[in-house]
């Protein structure tokens, strides 16, 4: 799967603003973006929002979650073909049958205000007002020191869903609730920022642009056990975002049972 012409995308809503960049350089293996523009500022408002009384949440009237499955390389020849070698290679590898490649993306909408939130490589897109909040490693640690190495995580108000009008069996609603809009919003400069294409977890799947979408609907509590591809197709990298979810959150509830049975004095 070529992160250049795969992105996942996620669109939340929230009224932002430009966002300066001035540093593109990356001085080490895995870091996120300096909470230093105005998009980070303005959804830390939905940081852990949970309840319906948060102010930003009672305020919402409309909302809507959707997910679309797109095709490996639609609208383009090379990622197709690349994405076709990689999944001939895995299929036989495991002994079963050829499936078709999928990412996935998320169009999230508050208040009629949308944001597109999505993993792609820094350099793909020229647009400045494109809301980066963090950005990780291609291939290797090391290799992130280099530009073209580098992926980035985007918070990208009025932001597209690229080749969307080429998306299977979609889009497919998971929530109207603005409480849960708000969470993802809230989640996504939370994101870990792991090697693409790689297992470092140790979960049995790379990380990569699905990842990123299990991660967030995971994590925001949204159930995604009856959440597949269309028919006969794949989806490589959702499992890590999942795993990797789930881990953290039973990291968590192990950690508030020990402060539960120990409090501070």
């Amino acid at each position: 799967m070529s992160i250049a012409h795969a992105p996942v995308t996620l669109v939340v809503s929230d009224p932002g603003r430009k966002m300066p960049w001035k540093n593109t350089s990356v001085t080490a293996t895995q870091r996120k973006v300096q909470p230093m523009n105005d998009t980070l500022r303005r959804i830390s408002q939905y940081d852990g929002a949970r309840s319906f009384d948060s102010r930003a949440v009672t305020m919402s009237r409309n909302a809507a979650a959707d997910l679309y499955w797109l095709p490996l390389g639609a609208g383009g020849h090379c990622v197709r073909m690349s994405g076709r070698v990689f999944e001939a290679f895995c299929s036989r590898m495991q002994r079963r049958e050829m499936g078709d490649l999928y990412h996935s993306a998320l169009g999230v909408q508050i208040d009629s205000v949308d944001y597109v939130i999505e993993m792609a490589p820094v350099w793909n897109e020229r647009t400045k007002e494109r809301g980066v909040v963090a950005e990780g490693p291609v291939g290797h640690h090391h290799a992130g020191r280099f530009r073209l190495f580098r992926y980035e995580i985007r918070c990208w108000r009025g932001g597209h869903i690229p080749d969307v009008d080429q998306a299977v069996e979609s889009p497919v609603r998971l929530s109207s609730d603005p409480a849960c809009a708000a969470r993802i919003l809230g989640l996504v400069p939370k994101v870990p920022t792991l090697v693409w294409g790689r297992d470092d977890s140790r979960v049995g799947d790379m990380w990569n642009s699905n990842s990123l979408i299990s991660w967030l609907l995971t994590r925001s509590e949204i159930d995604t056990t009856e959440i597949h591809p269309p028919k006969g197709g794949r989806a490589p990298g959702w499992q890590a975002g999942l795993a990797v979810a789930e881990r953290e959150i039973d990291h968590g509830s192990a950690a508030a049972g020990v402060r539960q049975q120990h409090p501070r004095a």
